[in-house]
């Protein structure tokens, strides 16, 4: 099983790439943020509870998306891979994410990072906001989520490089020219594990 983690900041396209690599792979694509705003949008306790959490621009607490992703291997046990989308976002996720999958003799197979500038994420953002009247899109929200986005991942992406399964690529370009990297980047990493 190919078990590929997708970072990337908000607005880098990671929810765009993911679903394209899950459609060309075969694998399961997995959005911890697709999962939550469903739930909120059908008004679950789940969504009840992350709602106000997300409309400040602060991220769903550790145990919370844990449980979430439990549930998510359990019922997708019989799959070929996963692009993993949104999770892991700290070292405690990332420490359970190795646990999880242990439990069925699996591991992180490679971690991608779209790298993208900040001027041109919030651009992005706002632009998307307007096109898709996400309220939680605001130049402030925006900006508070890239910190925090930064301040979570950088131990994560140090943790996944000392495992050696960090590789970064650049986010800048069309979505196809973006795709084609990230797809080689995978053939290589599938081509040394054979």
């Amino acid at each position: 099983m190919f078990n590929l983690i997708l970072f990337g900041p908000p607005g880098a396209g990671k929810g765009t790439q993911a679903v394209k690599i899950a459609e060309k792979f075969g694998w399961k694509h997995v959005s911890t943020g697709d999962i939550l705003r469903s739930e909120v949008a059908q008004g679950t306790p789940l969504g009840l509870k992350v709602k106000a959490v997300m409309e400040a621009g602060h991220l769903v607490s550790d145990e919370l998306l844990i449980e979430i992703m439990e549930s998510v291997f359990v019922k997708n046990s019989d799959v070929k891979g996963f692009v993993l989308d949104g999770f892991p976002r700290t070292l405690k996720q990332a420490r359970e994410l190795d646990v999880m999958l242990s439990k069925s003799g699996q591991k992180v197979t490679l971690v991608l990072a779209l790298k993208v500038d900040e001027h041109e994420l919030v651009g992005r953002l706002l632009t998307r906001a307007l096109d898709q009247g996400r309220k939680d899109d605001t130049e402030e929200v925006i900006k508070n989520r890239l910190v925090q986005y930064h301040n979570h991942t950088k131990p994560l992406i140090d943790y996944y490089k000392e495992q050696k399964l960090f590789r970064e690529v650049y986010g800048v370009g069309s979505i196809e020219e973006i795709f084609n990297t990230l797809s080689s980047t995978i053939h290589e990493h599938q081509s040394i594990q054979k």
